[in-house]
């Protein structure tokens, strides 16, 4: 069994700030990317913001320069870092991992649950 659990979802200020974090957890080999994607009413699923296990990031264009990830290896968790919010990053925002569950396994992709993000203006 492997979980990711989200936290830090929740309503702000246009202009302001929220930090994500994601926690995987259960029966885990290795991880090789995480990232963040997110869900507008009425809209498809988009990427935010990918990290690989050495680090390299890779960002929405309508997110760079505002948009951190981290991650933590030895915790297994992965964190984004949302700074100058605007009304349009109202959405639900999901963690995923690419992780393999055993050595010699395929790794596949994990979802957490989804917080809510509220951007008022």
């Amino acid at each position: 069994q492997v979980q990711l659990v989200e936290s830090g979802g929740g309503l702000v200020q246009s202009g302001g700030s929220l930090r994500l974090s994601c926690t995987a957890s259960g029966s885990i080999f290795s991880i090789n990317a995480m990232g963040w994607y997110r869900q507008a009413p009425g809209k498809e699923r988009e990427l935010v913001a990918t990290i690989t296990s050495i680090g390299s990031t890779n960002y929405a264009d309508s997110v760079k320069d505002r948009f951190t990830i981290s991650r933590d290896n030895a915790k297994r968790t992965v964190s984004l870092q949302m700074n100058s919010l605007k009304p349009e990053d109202t959405a639900v925002y999901y963690c995923q991992a690419d992780l393999k569950r055993a050595y010699g396994s395929t790794s596949r992709d994990y979802w957490g649950q989804g917080t809510q993000v509220t951007v008022s203006s």
